[in-house]
């Protein structure tokens, strides 16, 4: 039986230093995998990736995700490489299609070819293939190798999707496929079945791709207080994810009155809106048994690895530091 990976999600927006701190905390409590976000406009994820390695042995370091239209795949492979290189083997890569980039004037055309032959690029530069790739969106010239060693030349891959036809994809060629902004274990088995025609085509068997969920986490002994703050948390992706999600029936009506708050500015406002049901599918939020359950539940619906998301806790010293010793000691993993 396949034992489940705990992982804590940070945004990249803190100082130098800090990652390291958060990062040898993490490792001590017990958690699997350090995960940075490549959100636009934050920092590039590679910096944090970079301090975290150098102060831990064990955790499993990756971004979720990069983008192949900002980040030639070229340098998607240099940067995978250096952090394994840096982590001695302990790298995975995150690719999607990448989120609000007509705000910087790219335009994301052909999103699975552009995700697949990105992925055919890297990792035929990281393997040393001299052979050239010639693809509807990228191309390497024959010869055209890294000229640097690389530790390992197939690093895991992860997708970020949600979608039938990105999960398809993760089913044919990734090694996890990760449903970001979901705490919902009735998404396991809608994935499940989303990459299964993917895996069958490649004649790989979809049990072997595992799944992750991730969401905002916000954790404190004052469950209320934690509470409200995931609430403002999640009001400002809630119109994002609400629509994706195909076991909910959200009313349009909520949905579009804290869009229209938070586009607004009134967070905490438009967090009021959230009823508790619903932010428990979209965040984990409360006390530490209360998040404990809800990562438990997703655990018992089969994914391969629960994702506690930023902010973590009333601070992210706290949240982790709760994590650690409140959540992760109470939940059956295998």
């Amino acid at each position: 039986m396949t034992t489940v990976e705990i992982g804590l999600g940070l945004q990249s927006d803190k100082g130098a230093g800090d990652y390291a701190e958060l990062a040898r905390s993490a490792e001590a409590h017990g958690f699997d995998v350090l995960t940075v976000f490549g959100d636009l406009m934050y920092q590039p994820p590679i910096f944090p990736l970079l301090e975290m390695a150098a102060a831990t042995e064990r955790v499993r370091l990756g971004v979720a995700c990069l983008n192949p239209y900002s980040l030639a795949p070229y340098e998607i492979a240099g940067q995978i490489a250096a952090l394994d290189l840096a982590s001695r083997g302990r790298a995975y890569l995150g690719l999607a299609r990448g989120t609000w980039l007509g705000a910087v004037g790219i335009d994301q055309q052909r999103p699975l070819t552009t995700l697949e032959e990105s992925a055919q690029v890297v990792y035929r530069l990281l393997r040393g293939d001299a052979e050239g790739y010639e693809g509807r969106v990228f191309r390497l010239a024959p010869g055209t190798t890294l000229r640097y060693p690389v530790h390992r030349p197939d690093p895991p891959l992860l997708l970020g999707a949600w979608g039938a036809k990105g999960a398809a994809l993760a089913g044919r060629i990734a090694d996890e496929i990760k449903v970001g902004g979901s705490a919902n274990p009735s998404m396991v088995k809608v994935i499940r079945e989303r990459l299964r025609p993917g895996a069958e085509a490649a004649g790989r068997n979809a049990e072997d791709v595992g799944i992750v969920l991730g969401a905002v986490t916000v954790v404190d002994t004052d469950g209320a207080a934690a509470r409200a703050r995931a609430r403002a948390e999640v009001a400002m992706y809630l119109a994002v994810v609400a629509e994706l999600d195909p076991t909910l029936e959200i009313p349009a009506d909520l949905v579009a009155r804290v869009k229209e708050l938070v586009d607004a500015g009134r967070h905490e406002e438009a967090g009021r809106l959230i009823p508790g049901d619903l932010l428990d599918l979209f965040a984990f939020a409360g006390t530490p048994d209360h998040v404990a359950a809800q990562a438990q539940a997703l655990i018992d619906a089969g994914v391969r690895r629960v994702e506690f998301g930023t902010p973590h806790g009333l601070s992210d010293r706290r949240g982790v530091e709760l994590l650690g010793s409140a959540v992760l000691p109470g939940l059956r993993r295998s």
